[in-house]
This record gives C-alpha cells, sequence and structure tokens, in this order.
C-alpha cells in the first residue's frame, strides 16, 4: 500500500536495501544448477554418443537404404562412430578422476547416468539395430531383440548402480563402457550371425551380473587408456584401408572378447579363494 505524506502529498515508497554479498550469491544461479568441470566432461560423453549415433545413421543406414554401394564411405562412418564411443569411454573415465580432485556439482551422478545410457546404451544398441539391417546374413528382427537386450541390460545397470552401495574400488557386473566396446567390438568381428547374436546377449547378461569388475584408477586407467588409444589406432587403420588394416581390427575385437571373457573367470577364481580362505581362517579360530 502507498503511504501519502500530507507535506508533500508524493507517494512515498521505502528505499531499495543495498546488495551485500549475500544478495549478489542469491542472484546466481542456485548451486545444484552450477555446472563444474567434471560436468562439462560428462556433457562431452553425451555429445560423442549423440554423434555415434548420427554417422551410424547418416553414413552407414542410409546409403544401405538408397542402394549406395559405396563400402568405403560405410567403413569410414562405422570406424567414426565406434571411435566417437572410445572419445564417450575416455569422458567417462576423466569425469570421475576430475571429480574426486576438483568441486563436484550435485547434478554430477545423474549427469553421468544420464550420458551413460546415450553413450553405452543407445548408441552400442544402435549400431547392433543397424547391423541388422545392413549384413547380408542378419535377421532384422532377431537383431532388433539383441539391440533391445544391449538397452536394457545398461539401463538396469545404472539403476542398480544408483541404488546399490558397494565396497569401494570394484563395479557389479561389467562396466557399461566396457560392454558397449565389447558388443560394438562383436559386430565388427563379424562372426557368423547365430554367434555375434549369443555374444551380445552374453555382454548383455554379464552387465546386469554380480561379477565384481575393478574400477579404472591408478595403473588400472592407464592401462585402459592406452587401450582406447590402440583401439582408436586399429580402427583409423582399418577405416584407411591401409596395408593389414582388416587383420589389425579383427585382433584388436579379438582381444577385446578374449578380456570380456577372462576378467570375469579371474574375478570368480578370486572371491572363490577368498570363501576358503576365510572358511580355513574360521575352522582355525574354533580349534583349541
Amino acid at each position: 500500500m502507498t503511504v501519502i505524506d500530507p507535506e508533500t502529498q508524493a507517494g512515498w515508497v521505502p528505499e531499495a536495501e543495498p546488495l551485500t554479498a549475500e544478495g549478489d550469491e542469491a542472484a546466481e544461479l542456485p548451486l545444484s544448477m552450477r555446472l563444474s568441470i567434471a560436468d562439462t566432461l560428462t556433457l562431452g560423453n553425451a555429445t560423442c554418443g549423440f554423434m555415434a549415433v548420427y554417422f551410424t545413421t547418416t553414413g552407414i543406414l542410409i546409403p544401405h537404404l538408397t542402394g549406395s554401394d559405396e563400402s568405403g564411405m560405410a567403413r569410414h562412418s562405422a570406424a567414426t562412430a565406434v571411435i566417437l564411443m572410445l572419445c564417450a569411454a575416455v569422458f567417462d573415465l576423466f569425469d570421475g578422476l576430475v571429480a574426486r580432485k576438483l568441486r563436484s556439482s550435485p547434478m554430477g551422478a545423474e549427469l553421468d547416468n544420464l550420458s551413460d545410457l546415450i553413450s553405452f546404451g543407445l548408441a552400442p544398441a544402435y549400431f547392433v539395430l543397424v547391423y541388422g539391417l545392413v549384413a547380408d546374413d542378419a535377421h532384422q528382427r532377431v537383431a532388433a531383440v539383441g539391440a533391445i537386450v544391449v538397452l536394457l541390460a545398461v539401463v538396469l545397470r545404472l539403476a542398480r548402480f544408483s541404488c546399490v552401495t558397494l565396497r569401494d574400488g570394484v563395479f557389479q557386473g561389467m562396466p557399461s563402457p566396457f560392454g558397449a566396446l565389447t558388443v560394438v567390438s562383436v559386430v565388427l568381428l563379424e562372426l557368423p550371425f547365430v554367434a555375434t547374436v549369443l555374444a551380445i546377449v552374453g555382454t548383455a547378461w554379464l552387465m546386469v551380473s554380480r561379477v565384481e569388475y575393478p574400477k579404472p584408477r591408478g595403473p588400472l586407467a592407464v592401462a585402459m587408456l592406452s587401450w582406447i588409444v590402440a583401439a582408436m589406432g586399429l580402427l583409423a587403420a582399418w577405416a584407411f584401408d591401409a596395408p593389414g588394416g582388416q587383420l589389425l581390427l579383427q585382433t584388436g575385437c579379438a582381444l577385446q572378447l578374449v578380456l570380456a571373457a577372462v576378467i570375469p573367470l579371474f574375478a570368480t577364481f578370486r572371491r572363490v579363494n577368498t570363501f576358503r580362505g576365510n572358511r580355513r581362517e574360521a575352522r582355525a579360530a574354533q580349534l583349541p
């Protein structure tokens, strides 16, 4: 309500209080809306996943549907799409490292899950779907089911990751970046269709399994980064039809499958040995 001064007959309005440091902070974005450096890397992860879908569509699917015979373009686009997934894995590796060293925003965990869903769920599932459309010996509907299985496995794994607390240093189930790279390696290896589908479904099962995988920290993170860089080189050699490029790519894809099979076996063997050791200690403690 406006107060009228009887002498001046003018409207009197309370003077605005000067802005303080607290007022300046209140005028800024709330803490939950501020992006950290780690969040920026996470958004790079999502961007790479989306661009992988783009190159898979424009370079592989559309030429196939329009009857184009440019196999070199399809090879370049497939390599580019997988390299982008590898770049997404690099972003995913570094955003966690940066978040532990520097400030992380309250949105960090949610952004990470959403970005992983795009890059390591949607992108490889779409890659499998397009493979079912363009491969000569593939069955479209079966490939579509395999793609859905991959997508749902990543969705379930990410949801479980947000709800389940594990001991520090391990993941439960195959990490989604490793699973995505295994799926695309199966496709690029050009195995018979039945073997390809079984390997894809097996990889999806490992992602939702209870097998423990070590988190990439220290020397393991360096080894993972080195492997990603080497995989990019193999894909580039294959894309540009370098001498022996096809053999190098198949060797790299086969090594990825071997790692995907050996790590669960090693983890299970270590867990069984730990269980047996605990039982022996318990029996020794019960002896008089």
